[in-house]
């Protein structure tokens, strides 16, 4: 099968060598990301039901979750939630099938029960959480595109990757995702955690805001201390892997002498003040990355089968990373991949690869190699499909 990929050298300066670098990532408790995990989560449920039931997964999309915050009194050694957080389950799925009725919205708020419980461990979803499902029926009139082999795009829409991760992004990311582990040793860590980093020259400067959980703090002096070591284990355990320079700042809008600090009952700013929404947060890698192409679309709750906004937004990733594995020569990549509504998501209307180069390199055998990895992901690309399905990929 000849495929439109194309396959050109980047002139330009590498992230790692441009003076400001901006990196954000928004940890699973964030208010955007759970509702990113709720969308998918229910998604990834619904792909079961359908295959189990019909043998095929019929069209949903589920990716119009809505967190609305509540109100909160957070208090040393307690606290408590005062207005439960209201979450709107939201988006389209297909609720009938030949004979069958398929309890959509049965298995959505029992899916976004556990889903709450595995994220969240300080809330109690039955007095803390309303769950509100509103999806609407699936448009028949897509339906018939799930019987073919390789179904076709259900838009017009491409999907952007690239690779390696920067220094500063690999230290967001591990940052948030080594908090989440301290949590076990330190359970005054919340799951809302955002990490921001600001690379000026050779020095990264950390910014984290983590919701710190009251009823596992004393008081103010206990509070004060634990961000102490909370600072002190991320500089040890993730900053001194970096080759640069690191200085990380934790909840730096605290005024203990006013005893004004980030406080919470349950983790999550979600409890008080701050709402959430599908596609607000991080991109399909993991981050937010001012220096790096980006696509607006949302990734998590979308069909895994035929979307292209979530296909081929991780696909690029894969194809990226895989570049950057196997092709000795190449510096950064950058992988855009466009569909064209209807058309089988294995033929791209383009694919386009950008890749720096080593000094030297020899450029046909580059672009050669890169063309046949991308030829490759192609033909497997319904392995993106069973990955999703089975949660082995994620999308925030």
């Amino acid at each position: 099968m000849t495929r439109n990929i194309k396959v050109e050298k980047l002139s330009q300066q590498p992230v790692e060598e441009q003076m400001i670098e901006l990196v954000e990532r928004k940890g699973i408790g964030h208010p955007d990301s759970i509702a990113d995990g709720l969308a998918e989560s229910i998604s990834r449920a619904l792909c079961h039901e359908y295959k189990s039931r019909v043998g095929a997964v019929l069209h949903h999309n589920t990716d119009e979750t809505q967190v609305v915050a509540g109100r909160s009194c957070p208090a040393f050694g307690g606290g408590e939630i005062i207005q439960p957080i209201y979450v709107l389950l939201s988006g389209r799925a297909t609720r009938f099938f030949e004979e069958q009725e398929i309890p959509v919205d049965v298995i959505a708020r029992r899916t976004a029960k556990e889903y709450i419980r595995s994220v969240l461990c300080n809330i109690d979803v039955s007095d803390h959480v309303i769950l509100d499902c509103r999806i609407g029926t699936g448009s028949s009139d897509l339906q018939d595109v799930f019987k073919r082999k390789v179904p076709g795009a259900n838009d017009t829409s491409f999907g952007v990757g690239y690779a390696p991760f920067s220094e500063t992004e690999t230290v967001v990311y591990n940052t948030e995702r080594f908090l989440m582990d301290l949590k076990k040793r330190i359970p005054a860590i919340g799951e809302d955690v955002k990490v921001m980093a600001m690379r000026s020259g050779d020095i990264i400067n950390i910014t984290v805001a983590c919701a710190m959980v009251g009823r596992h703090l004393d008081d103010l002096a206990d509070y004060m201390e634990t961000k102490e070591v909370i600072v002190r284990e991320i500089e040890e355990n993730v900053c001194s892997c970096a080759q640069r320079k690191v200085k990380v700042q934790l909840n730096v809008a605290d005024d203990p002498e006013s005893g004004s600090v980030y406080l919470t009952v349950s983790g999550t700013s979600a409890e008080m003040g701050d709402d959430g929404s599908v596609g607000r947060g991080n991109r399909a890698n993991g981050l937010i990355t001012l220096n790096r192409p980006m696509s607006m679309e949302a990734t998590s709750g979308k069909n895994p089968i035929r979307h292209v906004g979530k296909i081929y937004n991780l696909l690029s990733t894969q194809i990226a990373n895989k570049i950057v594995s196997e092709v000795d020569e190449v510096g950064e990549v950058y992988v855009r991949i466009l569909s064209q509504i209807g058309k089988p998501i294995d033929e791209p209307h383009m694919l386009s690869i950008q890749t720096t180069v080593k000094e030297g390199a020899n450029y046909s055998q580059v672009q050669a190699e890169a063309e046949q990895i991308a030829n490759q992901w192609l033909d497997d690309i319904l392995v993106i499909q069973e990955k999703l399905m089975k949660g082995e990929l994620k999308t925030f």
